[in-house]
């Protein structure tokens, strides 16, 4: 870039990070908060109030997490056909109305039914959201902005915990203190769905933020970002015209690396997906009050939150993905070592904090990782929901962390400690498979013409990544 093209570059990612991204990590925050917020009411009694056992909270969960895992794909392949900015809000207004009648419900099955309906409209959030964030910003300004917007999640747990700490002295009204929770937080969630409606602009070339100027060089520098490798029609507002095809499906369901990778991304993200439910539970477990845990799960979850805020800054700064995967998993393993041996309150509490300063980083560079290396639109946004079914580890984590554990939940921690070393030596393995790959890709081009380069480019026999011309990011 020339310097004032640099400076124009600059001033429209920082427009974008001011008046785009800030919104819609405030709606995956709320996202988190509804799906999170079952385990704060626990500590109140909700499930005893309701009429179900306290273990029926573990079969919810499971049964959520599937739910999720299964409509995530689905989900946001709806997405990608209507529209992001379109099927965002339709999505919150809806799981968040269900929020709220979770507050009036009676009985195991209505409460199951609750949440496997929160599960279904929560499902494509998270890939869709990530999906319209390509569309915005270049594959190595990617990460940290994924970072930003996944540290909701992490967020929403430390939120959720002084938001539940504070609601929950309301002890006057015609409601219980673990109905207004839910009350306060779904309704909250409906009012942002209906301001992102009007707020989060199509694509860049309609971003009601952007000059003129910006908005065409917000366009073509996206384009430009994968000119290189394929080449794509554009609308006015910047995103890409290609649509789901059969193809797309097909290359999904052949595409090595998503699979490679989502089977790790299951192992890493059990710490996560579990304490985004149970971790007020194993706080009570360690010795805190009831009341106390809530409040007591802040600082681990905003260690989780700074943790990948560094990682994921510092992995567009370098352009590397692997290695910031792997040396967060080797923290997180540290965390878990110290939890299971430490013999004091202190020390486990301790361990837990450096635990969820590693583990929160996995996913959302995973995400970067894959969104980078899949320049089809279409296929992109099928392999972003297929791994959604990282969510699965929600389902693991649901049963490891099963009130049988109670109280030390020593046999949970460690078998938690078994899922994330085999994620550790799985990112590795898929970091020195991409460079093994990509020396094959080289080996190649250097055989071939200039002209034969330039056909390889434009020709559809390989598709995507699969093209001799792409070279994986690592």
């Amino acid at each position: 870039m020339t310097p004032e093209e640099a400076a124009l570059n600059r001033r429209v990612s920082r427009k974008m990070d001011i008046c785009m991204l800030p919104l819609l990590s405030l709606l995956y925050l709320f996202n988190g908060l509804d799906k999170s917020n079952i385990g704060n009411a626990q500590t109140q009694g909700f499930m005893q109030a309701i009429g179900a056992q306290p273990t029926d909270l573990n079969y919810a969960t499971s049964l959520f997490f599937i739910t999720f895992v299964i409509f995530q794909p689905i989900s946001a392949g709806v997405g990608r056909w209507i529209g992001p900015k379109n099927w965002i809000p339709i999505m919150m207004l809806s799981w968040g109305a269900v929020t709220v009648g979770q507050a009036f419900i009676h009985g195991k099955g209505t409460f199951i039914a609750m949440r496997l309906l929160i599960g279904l409209f929560e499902a494509g959030f998270y890939p869709t959201a990530c999906g319209y964030l390509s569309c915005f910003y270049p594959r190595f300004d990617l990460a940290i902005r994924v970072g930003v917007f996944y540290g909701q999640y992490a967020i929403a747990g430390a939120f959720s915990g002084a938001l539940s700490y504070g609601i929950f002295q309301i002890h006057h009204g015609s409601l219980l203190n673990w109905q207004y929770l839910f009350v306060i937080e779904g309704a909250l969630t409906c009012i942002l769905a209906v301001i992102a409606w009007f707020a989060l602009p199509a694509g860049p070339g309609s971003a009601w933020f952007l000059t003129a100027e910006e908005r065409a060089f917000a366009v073509e520098r996206i384009r430009a970002d994968s000119a290189l490798f394929v080449q794509h029609e554009y609308g006015e507002d910047g995103v890409e015209t290609d649509r789901l095809t059969r193809r797309d499906v097909i290359e999904t369901a052949k595409d090595w690396k998503l699979w490679f990778a989502l089977v790790f991304n299951i192992c890493a993200s059990v710490p996560t997906q579990a304490f985004s439910v149970f971790l007020p539970l194993v706080l009570a477990a360690l010795g805190y009050s009831k009341l106390q845990a809530n409040l007591m799960t802040v600082p681990p979850y905003v260690c989780g939150a700074v943790g990948l805020w560094i990682f994921a800054w510092n992995s567009d700064r370098v352009q590397e993905r692997g290695y910031h995967i792997v040396a967060s998993i080797g923290i997180g393993l540290i965390g878990l070592i110290v939890t299971v041996t430490a013999q004091t309150q202190g020390g486990k509490y301790a361990g837990l904090c450096v635990l969820l300063f590693g583990c929160y980083v996995s996913a959302p560079l995973t995400i970067a990782w894959l969104a980078g290396n899949t320049p089809e639109p279409g296929k992109r946004s099928l392999v972003l929901g297929v791994n959604g079914f990282g969510n699965l580890a929600g389902v693991i984590g649901s049963q490891v962390y099963s009130a049988k554990y109670a109280p030390s939940y020593h046999v949970s921690f460690y078998v938690t400690l078994g899922f994330v070393a085999a994620s550790f030596v799985g990112y590795l393995a898929l970091r020195f498979t991409f460079a093994a790959v990509n020396r094959h890709k080289r080996a190649l081009l250097a055989q071939m013409t200039q002209e034969e380069i330039e056909e390889e480019r434009r020709s559809t026999a390989r598709y995507g990544d699969k093209k001799h011309t792409f070279i994986y990011g690592l």
